[in-house]
């Protein structure tokens, strides 16, 4: 068993942990249960509490129950029920009654967790597909971290429930090493960071996970855009455009419905047919790819978009700009022949290395999702011999790459392998980037085709990528990552240019008009305040320059230049600071 996936069964573990923990605290409560999963981080449950108020001045009788129920080293079971024993174990639950309304409809087992003590008596059982540690006293150190508030299935109809968080790590100086981070981490929150630096808002009147993009923000989101064109330009890609919504029988055909109903918005109903919000641009594209005929000349075939989206992700799943409702995908997809498949399939990965280098991505992890045998029919597409040479020619382009890399189980999409980019940020904090995934199985359902240099008909196989991510993830990181001091070619303002004096202004507006002639940001601070205070509001805002212009740069045709962060001043050529503004990735 490999760390990560001890970590996987520590934080599952955990959550059932804390569940019993709580049933101990709060005896007298008729308690109701949600989910309880675990993130990359962290475990958490959703509890009913019905008219009782919980604080975090009640963690510590909480993992008071937790130790004792870690030093009591349960042996953690898991027992299999029918569907009428599991209705009449939890009849008492609304929750868990729903919960197992949807594993009966999927055709699943259901399957729950036993905490056993040494006489064989089951003293906790809860609902779960696992996995799971061996005793509940492998869990190692814990502790309660946060509450938030939870609507039921993330359904704002339906009731609001109390979520509590949680970590659990082997050893003390692990606990400690993420406390530290953590810590780091509310300095660098991107949700903090946004408000102060003025990059986007939300609001209730427009809906939760729906941001809002300031004239700040909006730069941001403009360069990597900028960015990933003109990436995409050199690299062969055709840009196209789709709509926001589609008919549902496009769904139905490319096999997104009914494997990601939940998380796509409602339908609508217009003209007596069903329309839904794109959840994907890639039934989009494969429209536009069987729009004019093929042959093996025209392939590759890359299409890229910035194509907007639309999930209806759980409300407590929510997560300033890392998890939202409305999100701009840099999304492409690559329809080539399986003799270009590894050369394609290495292309992608060299551009996410490109972008890697660009924003000082020092360390990263391919993680490389496959099928599971048991799911085929239901969730993945039923071609065990195409999943085991597509698996097997994804293991050998990444071998070949020389990239980290790691092969987790049960975890593909339904139509093929994929990859998922697990980045760290400065302070190590990881973070799910972006996906590139192959897809032999959904074209044959569109029925693209080319025809081939013997004049048969053959069907492509698509590439689906997007490194970087969507703008609302990537930005989220970078916020972090920078801690909202962006480099110069990204950065919202450049320059903040500051007069010394009122006589001076002449000479900084010139300036603010050369700088906007050479495509450059700069704001100007009129000399209305003290030349220290507007020095120090520049670097509150983490301006990269601060520009002084005073009687000497005047006279010299010169600009005297402080660098955010720092306390020493140079004097410069206005020309050749007018170059730094235009300095961009790559050159």
């Amino acid at each position: 068993m490999d760390k990560e996936d001890i970590g996987v069964r520590r934080r599952h573990t955990g959550s059932h942990i804390m569940t019993f923990a709580v049933k101990m605290t709060f005896p007298e409560i008729d308690l109701k249960l949600g989910v309880g999963p675990w993130t990359d981080t962290e475990f958490y449950q959703d509890f009913d509490f019905g008219d009782h108020k919980i604080s975090d001045s009640d963690f510590k009788k909480i993992e008071k129950k937790m130790r004792w129920i870690v030093n009591k080293d349960f042996k953690v079971k898991k027992e299999l029920f029918s569907e009428k024993e599991a209705r009449e174990i939890w009849k008492d639950d609304p929750y868990k009654c729903e919960l197992i309304d949807g594993i009966v409809e999927r055709g699943e087992q259901i399957s729950a967790y036993d905490f056993v003590d040494d006489s064989g008596n089951v003293k906790y059982r809860d609902i779960c597909a696992g996995p799971h540690l061996e005793s509940t006293g492998q869990l190692g150190v814990f502790k309660l971290t946060r509450l938030a508030g939870s609507y039921w299935r993330g359904d704002e109809t339906r009731p609001m429930l109390t979520r509590i968080y949680g970590v659990a790590f082997e050893n003390e100086d692990k606990l400690k090493e993420y406390e530290h981070m953590m810590e780091e981490a509310m300095k660098r929150d991107h949700r903090k960071l946004g408000k102060e630096l003025d990059l986007f808002t939300f609001d209730e009147e427009v809906g939760p996970g729906l941001p809002l993009w300031l004239p700040n923000g909006a730069v941001i989101v403009e360069q990597l855009e900028k960015l990933a064109k003109d990436t995409e330009e050199r690299y062969g890609y055709k840009r196209v455009r789709s709509p926001h919504i589609a008919k549902e029988k496009l769904y139905l055909r490319s096999g997104h419905l009914p494997y990601y109903a939940d998380s796509m918005f409602p339908p609508m109903e217009l003209d007596n047919e069903k329309y839904y919000l794109k959840a994907m641009n890639c039934p989009h594209h494969h429209k536009i790819y069987a729009a004019t005929p093929k042959s093996y000349r025209d392939l590759p075939f890359r299409l890229a978009e910035y194509g907007h989206c639309y999930r209806y992700e759980d409300s407590g799943a929510l997560f300033g700009l890392m998890r939202v409702r409305s999100l701009c995908m840099n999304d492409a997809h690559i329809y080539c022949t399986s003799e270009q498949f590894e050369s394609e399939f290495q292309k992608v990965i060299e551009m996410y290395l490109f972008y890697f280098k660009i924003f000082g991505i020092e360390k990263y992890k391919m993680r490389f999702s496959k099928h599971a045998k048991e799911g085929l029919g239901k969730k993945y597409v039923n071609e065990p011999e195409l999943w085991k040479q597509m698996e097997s020619d994804v293991r050998e382009a990444l071998n070949k790459m020389d990239v980290p890399f790691e092969e987790v189980e049960d975890e593909a999409a339904f139509y093929g392998p994929k990859i998922d980019v697990q980045i760290w940020s400065v302070i190590g904090r990881e973070f799910t980037l972006a996906t590139n995934q192959l897809d032999f199985a959904v074209p044959a359902r569109f029925d693209l085709k080319y025809i081939d240099k013997d004049g048969s008909e053959k069907i492509p196989i698509c590439i689906h990528r997007a490194p970087l991510s969507t703008h609302e993830r990537m930005i989220g990181f970078l916020i972090e990552h920078y801690a909202g001091a962006f480099p110069v070619w990204l950065a919202p303002v450049q320059a903040a240019l500051l007069p010394v004096a009122s006589a001076h202004e002449k000479y900084a507006e010139s300036l603010l008009h050369d700088i906007k002639e050479f495509s450059g940001r700069a704001e100007l601070y009129s000399a209305e305040e003290t030349l220290g205070k507007r020095i120090r509001g520049s670097q509150m805002k983490k301006i990269p320059y601060s520009v002084i212009v005073g009687e000497n740069e005047v006279k010299s045709n010169l600009v005297t230049v402080r660098k955010y962060g720092e306390e020493k001043d140079e004097t410069m050529d206005k020309d050749d600071f007018l170059k730094l503004l235009q300095k961009y990735p790559g050159e």
